[in-house]
């Protein structure tokens, strides 16, 4: 069937293709490196105490039928390592059918992941590249030019990523009908980058001219994406620019990217596809079929898409397969942390010598300048902004994180960028306290050197030691 590809897109899959293998190698690198202290046996929150209360029906994964760290860290690795062949383009060397497969085991061990990852995986991230992963599978290899029914699901998916993305905001937080929420934003980002201090002093009208920007590109450009070329490709170039000055203005794991990497599928060049033979009648039956499902799924995104009710971030189908996207519907004006500190006198004080932990990303030292991560994804870090907005959203996991901190837990501590305590002397004592940080002033950056100021707030944990230790008077 003519109608069924589009020779026009056997770069645009190319280069999708390999970007999108860079994206999934950077989240199997991220589950590999963080998994033990966030929820493997002795983790924050645990894979087997997750698995024994929830159905494998309603979060399908390899971990239901199987748990250990070893089996996760293999599973971690070979989703690396065939993100890496993928990357390489192994991919264009086997027969169609392999090709598919190929493309299946990653998005397999990574929906294995996500759905045993609790609150350390329920970010709106993780149900895209899933999406998209499996969008991947049906896109087809050398064999065949590009489908045209799966270049169209997946500037689908970029337009209910953008589109709904500026709905909640309109919705919203008034401050983006007013124009005035990066007034705050840069400030208050969850993990800010090293440009995000000079972002926020940018002059206010241009502030105002970022967010009018930013409400046209989500709500207007995602509608050209299923125009004609040339305008649907130009859509998609704007899309990236803008995805490439929100990489500049903070840490946003892959979000960024990955929205690039959809983008990158709607661009069309002049036809370079080689003399292929037509698509195999097998695999326009599954494309369509597939497609068919997929569209009659997407029910219940567009339905909160339009609903004055809108919420952020959902799967509505334990297979990650369609599901509702948006960000920043809300931005907070003051920026809140929690400092974690410990000391080891036996008898805690407020004299007594407290030293503060270091985390790798979060603002800590108002003189430590923040670092460029994503698209590497510091999962401690970020959830430590939810923590000091309430400590509801810490529950689950704070106070494992301080039990290991008093047992130096060598798995934990390579979560931080550094702890104040050798590894055969742990503290004693571990404390929290908020605090209220802001970026300092140009003035104040150069007679300090400091990038924040800060100032405390209140007790967030009070001074607490492991049970069962003696404290003496």
């Amino acid at each position: 069937m003519d109608w069924f590809v589009a020779p026009d897109y056997w770069t645009s899959r190319l280069v999708f293709q390999r970007a999108l293998a860079a994206v999934y190698l950077m989240a199997f690198l991220t589950a590999a490196l963080q998994f033990r202290a966030l929820m493997g046996e002795r983790g924050m929150l645990p894979v087997p105490r997750f698995v024994a209360q929830v159905r494998f029906r309603a979060a399908p994964s390899l971990f239901q039928l199987h748990y250990s760290d070893r089996f996760f860290a293999g599973c971690a690795w070979s989703g690396c390592a065939v993100s890496a062949a993928l990357l390489a383009g192994v991919d264009s060397l086997v027969p169609l059918w392999a090709a598919m497969l190929l493309w299946l085991v990653p998005w397999a061990l990574y929906l294995s992941i996500v759905n045993v990852g609790q609150t350390w995986y329920s970010f709106g991230w993780e149900s895209l590249l899933l999406e998209v992963g499996f969008l991947a599978v049906l896109l087809g290899n050398d064999e065949v030019a590009p489908p045209i029914v799966v270049l169209f699901l997946l500037r689908w998916i970029l337009f209910r990523v953008e589109f709904g993305a500026g709905l909640i905001k309109m919705r919203g937080d008034a401050c983006w009908r007013k124009l005035t929420c990066l007034d705050h934003h840069h400030e208050t980002q969850p993990m800010p980058g090293p440009l995000s201090w000079f972002f926020h002093h940018l002059p206010k009208p241009l502030h105002r001219v970022e967010v009018a920007a930013n409400h046209f590109t989500q709500l207007v450009v995602p509608l050209l994406l299923f125009t004609p070329q040339p305008v649907a490709t130009a859509a998609a170039a704007l899309m990236i620019v803008t995805q490439l000055w929100l990489v500049l203005s903070g840490n946003f794991s892959w979000l960024n990217w990955i929205t690039i990497v959809l983008a990158l599928s709607a661009l069309a060049f002049p036809s370079d596809a080689p003399s292929v033979p037509e698509a195999p009648l097998w695999y326009e039956v599954v494309v369509l079929a597939v497609a068919a499902l997929l569209l009659f799924l997407s029910y219940h995104p567009v339905a909160n898409m339009v609903s004055r009710r809108q919420v952020m971030n959902r799967s509505f189908d334990p297979l990650h397969l369609v599901n509702t996207y948006g960000a920043f519907g809300s931005v907070s004006r003051i920026r809140y942390e929690v400092v974690v500190e410990g000391t080891a006198d036996d008898v805690p004080r407020e004299d007594s010598d407290w030293r503060e932990y270091e985390f790798k990303g979060k603002p800590g030292d108002p003189r430590r300048w923040p670092r460029q991560f994503a698209p590497y994804h510091l999962r401690l870090d970020w959830l430590m902004w939810f923590a000091a907005l309430s400590p509801a959203y810490a529950g689950p996991w704070f106070g494992a994180l301080v039990e290991r901190l008093l047992e130096n837990d060598r798995d934990t501590l390579r979560l931080l960028r550094r702890s104040p305590f050798p590894p055969d002397a742990p503290p004693r004592h571990i404390r929290a306290r908020l605090f209220r940080y802001r970026y300092t002033t140009w003035r104040e950056l150069r007679e300090t050197g400091a990038c924040w100021e800060r100032t405390y707030v209140r007790e967030y944990l009070p001074p607490t030691r492991l049970a069962g230790t003696a404290q003496k008077s």
